[in-house]
């Protein structure tokens, strides 16, 4: 099993981050503050610096190592600029082999597919060299891009909760959707 995934697609290359990108992961979380906010938990000050990217990039690779968690940056082809980022998350073994996805869009990036561009290769590893049978991923019910990009994946819906996560500080629902490993 690779905990190194290095991926590659038409327009993007995707990776685990190392410490030096800890700049271009600053650059993303400010330049796509007011437009993931709706999206994500309420982010405290410190979110936004240097100092925390750098600790956010060493708990990845923690959670990495204990085959936990995956946080994968999808870059531009020369690895320059951050365009969106997945976690598989909360990795469970055993019987269960499923993880949770999590991801966000930079704004430049809204309507040109690299978001399911990045997500089908994320989902291939995850299947693939992961061996993982199911993905999760849950969203707002108002949010119809995620809505439409997880039915293209091949995600369906399972379920949905109220009151499930705290987003933008308030308790929202939200739908609750699968895709389960092709071929069983």
């Amino acid at each position: 099993m690779s905990l190194s995934p290095r991926l590659q697609t038409a327009r993007t290359r995707i990776r685990l981050a190392v410490e030096a990108d800890a700049p271009a992961l600053l650059r993303y979380r400010v330049a796509n503050r007011a437009h993931l906010a709706p999206w994500e938990p309420l982010r405290e000050e410190a979110f936004y610096t240097l100092e925390h990217c750098v600790q956010s990039i060493a708990d990845g690779r923690e959670h990495v190592r204990l085959d936990r968690g995956y946080p994968l940056l999808v870059f531009d082809c020369d690895e320059v600029e951050i365009l969106a980022t997945f976690t598989l998350a909360n990795v469970v073994r055993g019987a269960f082999q499923a993880c949770h996805l999590g991801y966000g869009a930079a704004a430049c990036t809204q309507g040109q597919g690299i978001m399911h561009e990045a997500l089908q290769a994320g989902l291939d590893w995850a299947f693939g060299e992961l061996d993982l049978h199911r993905v999760m991923a849950n969203h707002l019910p108002r949010n119809e891009r995620s809505a439409r990009l997880l039915a293209r994946l091949g995600f369906e819906r399972e379920g949905y909760a109220k009151r499930y996560l705290q987003i933008a500080g308030v308790w929202e629902d939200h739908v609750l959707t699968a895709r389960i490993r092709p071929g069983g």
